[in-house]
């Protein structure tokens, strides 16, 4: 009777095992009809360029809560038909990295079409462009990945205190790459995002304009205008001459003298690794990628003012025009992508190199930069 007993109990168990797993499949199955398939996917970074997206485009109709995203902002929201969502990542390398694979694994998405607009407010290059400005970016580079001396222990023969890795002295090629370095970006969708950005009137204000004319060059003490230059990515919130001009000169160097850096940022190298490796696993196209970033400071002083001055107590004002260009912009994008999606749902070819220092997407089309053609 014990033994009939087992058998009978070991078989109930078996029809209970079942039981339980029937419902899981039948959510795994929802789950895949209910998957939102984007158009148009905008990254912002922190709560101030969020909150210029959703109202304006109805993002709040559909709100979905992503295991692995930024606790500070765990939601992503889209538009009644899934077509336009937006996500915020958190500020700095990590916060951007981490969200943005998160997003990219999550089994709420298939990002396979999908178009990623990284719109956020950045410091600008007061020689390249102005605050409100906003810039398109063929490269980033991440110039926060240097050895590093304090000046007050630094060399006279140097001229910074950044010096590439595996390297002696500074602003040359580094001697050994970790891959995340500098990436290049799709030179045509590049340029279409600024034809369709030149559509719109930007705004500007009277206090930023005023804090322009402490300039006495252009285009720092010009309004603002849409801008074709590339943006360098540090943790480290840097300002004054010296390290602008440093990271410059850095830009040039990683990008065999092709790059102009223009704008500073703490996110876009990391937000970039991170869609190249889901490139990689086939689940988002890294040639749809544009970086745009709108000048809410600038990187460097006026004659008038030290550097520390300027990074500490300065009122300059960019902030509102920096955000509200950043939407004026970027709305001509995404309503070019929806409005004429024939265009782009299967891309728009590039026809420059696109990817990282390592070639980790495979591409077939020769790299120009790099340490062979800085030779």
């Amino acid at each position: 009777m014990g033994t009939k007993y087992l058998a009978i109990l070991a078989f109930a168990v078996c029809i209970l095992k079942s039981v339980a797993a029937v419902p899981s499949l039948s959510l795994e199955k929802d789950a895949r009809r209910g998957v939102i398939t984007p158009k148009v996917v905008i990254i912002s970074m922190f709560s101030l360029e969020a909150a210029i997206w959703p109202e304006q485009l109805g993002l709040y109709a559909r709100n979905i809560t992503t295991p692995g995203l930024s606790p500070e902002y765990p939601v992503v929201h889209c538009d009644i038909k899934g077509e336009i969502c937006q996500l915020t990542t958190g500020e700095g390398e990590i916060n951007a990295a981490s969200t943005i694979m998160a997003f990219a694994l999550s089994r709420h998405f298939d990002l396979s079409y999908t178009y990623f607009l990284i719109a956020g407010i950045a410091g600008v290059n007061p020689f390249h462009a102005t605050t409100g400005s906003v810039t398109f970016a063929r490269y980033a580079v991440q110039v926060g990945l240097q050895y590093e001396i304090d000046i007050r222990e630094l060399p006279s023969n140097y001229s910074t205190g950044y010096i590439p890795q595996h390297s002696t002295v500074p602003e040359t090629y580094p001697g050994t790459v970790y891959g995340t370095e500098v990436f290049e970006l799709n030179a045509a969708l590049r340029d279409r995002a600024i034809a369709l950005a030149k559509k719109a009137t930007l705004n500007d204000t009277i206090k930023a304009a005023a804090y322009r004319t402490k300039y006495d060059y252009s285009p720092a003490n010009q309004p603002p205008a849409v801008v074709a230059c590339d943006t360098a990515t540090s943790d480290v919130y840097f300002s004054g001459n010296l390290l602008s001009e440093s990271f410059g000169n850095y830009t040039a160097v990683l990008t065999n003298g092709t790059g102009v850096y223009c704008s500073s940022q703490q996110e876009d190298n990391a937000t970039l690794e991170s869609l190249l490796r889901a490139d990689s696993a086939g689940l988002v196209d890294f040639s749809r990628i544009i970086i745009m970033r709108s000048g809410s400071d600038f990187d460097r002083p006026p004659p008038s003012e030290t550097a520390a001055y300027h990074l500490l107590e300065a009122s300059q004002s960019g902030t509102t025009p920096a955000l509200e260009n950043l939407y004026l912009a970027g709305v001509q994008i995404i309503n070019d992508v929806k409005g004429n999606w024939t265009d782009y749902k299967y891309g728009i070819k590039p026809d420059n190199y696109v990817g990282d220092i390592l070639n980790s997407s495979g591409s077939t089309t020769v790299m120009d930069f790099g340490p062979e053609s800085s030779d």
